[in-house]
C-alpha cells in the first residue's frame, strides 16, 4: 500500500491563511493526501500561532500542525500545546515545556504516520540535541510505526542535511522549515528516506520571506530595528508531497508544489 503525505510550508499571517483555507481544498481534491501536515508557527500575524490560528488551519483541512522557534510567542497558545496532540512544538525543547513534539496520526487509508518536530542549532538556540532526541524517540514512541514524517524547523542546510543522512533509512521523510525559500534540492537518499532542505512559505510572496519589503529594506539600510508587518499581497501555497511504501516507510516520490492564489497579469 502506498501513502500520499502533503507538508504545507510555513504558513505566514493573514495571506498565508488565506492561501491555504482556499487553495488546500483543490490540492487535497487532485492529490487525495492520507494525510496533512501544516507548519502553522508563523501563522499569527507573522510571528508565533494562536488557538484562533490553529483552529483555522485545522479547519482547512490540516491533520497535523508542527512549529519552531516562534511557538512561544503568544502564551495563550500554551493550554493548547497540552490539550491538542496533533498541535506539535519542536521536541528537544529542554525540561517541562507545554505540549511535546510528536505524534502518531491516523490515515485516511488506515496505516498510522509518525510526524516528529525538531529543531536546529546552527544560528539559532542552543536547544537540546536534536539527533539525540531523534534517536530517542526513534527507539521509543514511533518504533510502532515504520512511516516517519521528520519536521526539522531549522536554519542551516548542513544541519538539515545531515539529520537527513543521519535517518536515512530509519525516517521517510525528513523536511525542511524555517527559511521561507523552497529549495531545489528534493529528492530520495540511498535508504529510502526522502528530502528536502525547506519546503517554503505559504503567505504573502510580494515581501521578504513574509515581511512588508519596506520594512524589511530599512532595517537593512539604517541597521536600526523597524516594526515588523506582515505583507499581504501575492498569496501562494508551497508545500512538497511525498509518496510513501506503507510498509516499509521508504520513501518512493517526492514533489515540490508552488500553487498561486490567483495568477498575476503579466507586465507588458
Amino acid at each position: 500500500m502506498k501513502l500520499t503525505i502533503l507538508h504545507i510550508g510555513d504558513i505566514f499571517g493573514a495571506a498565508g491563511r488565506q492561501a491555504l483555507a482556499a487553495l488546500l481544498p483543490g490540492l487535497k481534491a487532485s492529490l487525495r493526501p492520507d494525510l496533512v501536515i501544516a507548519n502553522g508557527e508563523n501563522s499569527a500575524g507573522g510571528i508565533g500561532i494562536t488557538p484562533e490560528t490553529a483552529g483555522e488551519i485545522f479547519l482547512a483541512g490540516v491533520d497535523v500542525i508542527t512549529t519552531g522557534n516562534h511557538v512561544w510567542r503568544h502564551r495563550e497558545i500554551e493550554a493548547l500545546l497540552d490539550d491538542e496532540p496533533h498541535l506539535l512544538r519542536p521536541h528537544n525543547y529542554p525540561g517541562d515545556a507545554p505540549g511535546r513534539g510528536w505524534v502518531i496520526a491516523r490515515t485516511q487509508a488506515g496505516p498510522p504516520v509518525g510526524v516528529l518536530n525538531l529543531e536546529g542549532r546552527v544560528f539559532m538556540s542552543q536547544l537540546d540535541c536534536p539527533f539525540a532526541c531523534a534517536e530517542e524517540i526513534l527507539a521509543g514512541p514511533l518504533a510502532q510505526t515504520p512511516v516517519i514524517i521528520v519536521d526539522f524547523h531549522a536554519e542551516a542546510t548542513s544541519e538539515k542535511a545531515a539529520l537527513a543522512w543521519r535517518l536515512d533509512g530509519r525516517v521517510s521523510a525528513v523536511l525542511g522549515t524555517h527559511t521561507h525559500v523552497p529549495t531545489a534540492d528534493e529528492r530520495i537518499l540511498p535508504g529510502g528516506t526522502a528530502f528536502q532542505s525547506d519546503v517554503g512559505m505559504t503567505g504573502p510572496h510580494d515581501s521578504i520571506i513574509g515581511v512588508e519589503t519596506e520594512v524589511a529594506i530599512q532595517r537593512f539600510l539604517t541597521a536600526r530595528p523597524a516594526r515588523f508587518r506582515a505583507a499581504e499581497e501575492n498569496p501562494r501555497l508551497q508545500a512538497t508531497v511525498v509518496e510513501v511504501d506503507a510498509a516499509t516507510g521508504a520513501a518512493l516520490h517526492i514533489q515540490r508544489i508552488d500553487a498561486p492564489l490567483s495568477e498575476r497579469p503579466r507586465q507588458p
